[in-house]
């Protein structure tokens, strides 16, 4: 696995990967099996791998979130060897924002509902840090899991709007044997945690209604910020004390 962190090397090195099918998986580290499974159906579907690192600054709309996003690079070099993937790229915050975070891409419709109600500006920078990276990367498939599935649609919007040359391709959502979907924040709950945040997809699986899922939720200790029915998914997110957890699944409405 080749470790590329200046820019300036990577670019030069895309230009000897001319007619190859690329395959790529942004990543903000600290992977699991989700992450995996990602590098998994890349290297299938493509002649090279490419999966970056960044935990990006601009995206993080509490500052507390950002410094506690857990950093673990020696563990997630690793598993992508486990993977074969053929390049990891690591910039770095000043590379990627040479402007100081001056132009933004702005989505203003969908990106104003649910996750950007509760999070103000987390989709301006997640859009902003994937347009730059998939202008770097150039990659021929882009693979996203579905457990954002906000991010996932506006992704494939923006492609749309700006004729970005990417397929975007969507991975299900993988679950702990508990039901949680894995996520890098996860590993913030202690055991009581993690054994009551268990109750949140086992919820949303159920056959009740987004009224009566929030009742049974905050009756456990759960803070709400949404439960809906939407995009034929059945979306939530919730707080089990300070860790922010969000989820959805296939619903049809």
């Amino acid at each position: 696995m080749h470790i590329i962190t200046q820019l300036s090397e990577w670019q030069h090195l895309r230009k000897d990967l001319h007619g190859k099918t690329v395959g790529f998986v942004p990543t903000m580290g600290h992977l699991h099996a989700g992450h995996l499974n990602l590098c998994a159906r890349a290297r299938a579907e493509n002649a090279l791998t490419v999966v970056s690192i960044f935990v990006n600054p601009t995206q993080f709309n509490q500052h507390n979130d950002f410094a506690q996003y857990p950093r673990t690079i020696e563990q997630d070099k690793a598993l992508l060897e486990t993977q074969k993937v053929d390049y990891l790229f690591l910039p770095d915050a000043n590379e990627m924002y040479p402007d100081d975070y001056q132009v933004q891409v702005t989505e203003n419709t969908l990106s104003l509902m649910l996750e950007g109600i509760h999070r103000p500006g987390h989709f301006n920078g997640m859009l902003t840090v994937v347009i730059k990276l998939l202008h770097l990367v150039q990659p021929s498939r882009a693979y996203f899991g579905e457990k954002d599935y906000q991010q996932l649609l506006l992704i494939k919007k923006m492609v749309g709007a700006l004729f970005l040359p990417v397929e975007i391709v969507s991975c299900e959502t993988v679950r702990a044997e508990d039901g949680l979907a894995l996520s890098s924040r996860n590993s913030r709950l202690n055991a009581a945690q993690r054994k009551k945040a268990a109750h949140f997809p086992a919820l949303l699986h159920s056959t009740l209604q987004p009224a009566q899922i929030t009742e049974q939720l905050e009756a456990l200790g759960f803070k709400v910020d949404y439960i809906v029915d939407q995009w034929q998914r059945r979306l939530g997110a919730v707080w089990v004390d300070e860790v922010r957890l969000i989820d959805n699944i296939p619903w049809p409405n």
